[in-house]
């Protein structure tokens, strides 16, 4: 049987799996039949999966959301790797340097 605190994050993984169901469904069975529109790398949907898996489901969803509405023909692009936990804690340090 499982320890009281195991069972509790177990629980608590549990939206963040569910939220990652249709991300993972569209990169299996829609991704590979449409040609690549992504302008940053990760594409959006790696980038999605990923912000999930280190931030949650709450913060994970809004970092995916943010991307996707910045990902469109009159961005530049390039890389934009999902930012590390502790650069929530200050809001200024998620700020892209200028070109």
């Amino acid at each position: 049987m499982r320890s009281a605190p195991g069972v509790l994050a177990a629980l608590a993984r549990v939206p963040r799996r569910l939220l990652m169901l249709p991300v993972r469904g569209y990169q299996q069975g829609i991704s590979p039949y449409t040609p690549p529109a992504c302008r940053y790398d990760p594409v959006c949907s790696q980038y999605g999966m990923d912000a999930l898996r280190v931030h949650g489901a709450v913060k994970g969803t809004l970092l995916t959301a943010w991307r996707i509405l910045r990902c469109n023909p009159f961005t530049h692009g390039g890389p934009d790797p999902v930012p590390a936990p502790g650069m929530w804690r200050n809001p200024r340090r998620l700020r892209r340097p200028a070109r």
